[in-house]
């Protein structure tokens, strides 16, 4: 290459780079992180009723299984199927002719009966008068006096013939038994019912008021005996209501239960016994067959310490709270739990009554660094919140 090539080459070479040094800026210096802003919430203090529960049945406070006391054909159904009925209304009619004419054929019995004994009786004191009179040898007259005797036991085994043709005239009426809902007829008219095969025609159920039946451990229930057998050793109206039942849409009922009975023994195959409580019911709202929990206050503890349950981390079966300090710097800290009560949780140790607790943004925290805090504002109340839960 020419000397002078070269030399030119050398020059814009340099000033090339030149040029790229000039377009390259310093290094910036790196920016300070942003301080955290998280939303916090002073611990509060409430007094929280601990609740125990247990998923009960309910059942009407009577229930009767409706039968036909009689052998016929089903005439007519006279109750309109779910409604109100009342103690004594005929539900069924059975064709009540054969039993009228087996009533009509008691009477004539009964009626040819006592005519017999009339005679057998005026027999039996015109003898005695002639055995007085030595007419008639003793033997005969006992005979006689024997006779009517044996007349007058037909005549009363008549009447209660009678009586028993009037009973299953009167059992061709069905009536109910109490006063509740009618259920579904299982028998149709033209049926041929009170056979042994036969079936239950329906179902009456005193649904005002109404029993929740539940079963309750064996450790329970030997925790809560003595307060049980002073509540049932008072009269039912004194006893206090202390059951709420909550229904399957997760409301409680408006009513609460008394304490009705505690079974007599315990269920060998699930350790548990059966308690029965009963509340009003008014318009039958709750009926046979539905599950409800039945829940009571087993204790309270005062002056808790809680905090929202949002704000509570399940770290692989420990729990966790960010804190803020009073300088300003967060904490993650480990903490012992007791039950929830709607949407708090009672934090049993590892927090102070008034220290700040991150509800939101505990994500974005580090310990020992500083954050920026807002107050927590809880959402609305929920119409129905769930029972407390002893923490497991």
């Amino acid at each position: 290459m020419h000397p002078q090539n070269r030399i030119f080459a050398l020059v814009f070479s340099s000033l090339v780079l030149c040029a790229l040094a000039s377009c390259q800026k310093p290094d910036a210096v790196k920016a300070a992180p942003p301080v955290p802003e998280v939303l916090v919430i002073e611990a509060g203090t409430k007094d929280v009723p601990v609740y125990r529960e247990w998923i009960g049945t309910l059942d009407g406070s009577e229930n009767a299984d409706i039968r036909a006391r009689v052998t016929g054909h089903l005439l007519k159904r006279n109750y309109q199927e779910g409604s109100l009925v009342r103690k004594g209304d005929v539900l069924f009619e059975i064709d009540p002719r054969p039993f009228e004419a087996a009533l009509a054929e008691a009477e004539s019995q009964l009626n040819q009966g006592k005519a017999m004994q009339l005679a057998s009786q005026a027999e039996a004191e015109r003898s005695k008068e002639l055995y007085d009179k030595k007419v008639i040898a003793e033997r005969e007259h006992t005979n006689k006096v024997q006779l009517n005797s044996s007349n007058v036991a037909k005549v009363k085994a008549l009447e209660a013939a009678v009586e028993q043709a009037r009973l299953n005239l009167e059992f061709c009426k069905v009536v109910s038994p109490v006063d509740g809902i009618a259920g579904i007829a299982k028998a149709q008219v033209g049926d041929l019912v009170g056979t042994a095969s036969s079936t239950v025609l329906t179902q009456v159920s005193t649904l005002d008021p109404m029993k929740v039946i539940f079963p309750v451990s064996e450790e329970e229930y030997l925790l809560a005996s003595e307060n049980a057998q002073v509540t049932l050793a008072k009269p039912f109206a004194e006893r206090p209501e202390a059951f709420e039942l909550i229904l399957a849409s997760g409301k409680a009922f408006d009513k609460k239960a008394r304490l009705f009975s505690v079974d007599r023994q315990v269920n060998q195959a699930t350790g548990t016994i059966l308690v029965t409580a009963v509340l009003e019911n008014p318009g039958s709202v709750l009926r046979p067959g539905q599950f409800a929990r039945a829940r009571v206050v087993a204790k309270t503890l005062p002056g808790a310490v809680v905090v929202p349950q949002r704000a509570v981390l399940d770290v692989q079966g420990t729990y966790q709270l960010g804190v803020v300090g009073p300088d300003g710097k967060a904490e993650i800290r480990p903490v012992q739990t007791g039950p929830r009560i709607g949407r708090d949780w009672v934090i049993t140790s590892g927090l102070k009554p008034g220290e700040k607790v991150v509800v939101e943004g505990i994500q974005k925290i580090k310990a020992g660094a500083p954050v920026s805090v807002k107050p927590w504002t809880p959402p609305s109340e929920p119409a129905a919140p769930p029972a407390a839960q002893p923490s497991k």
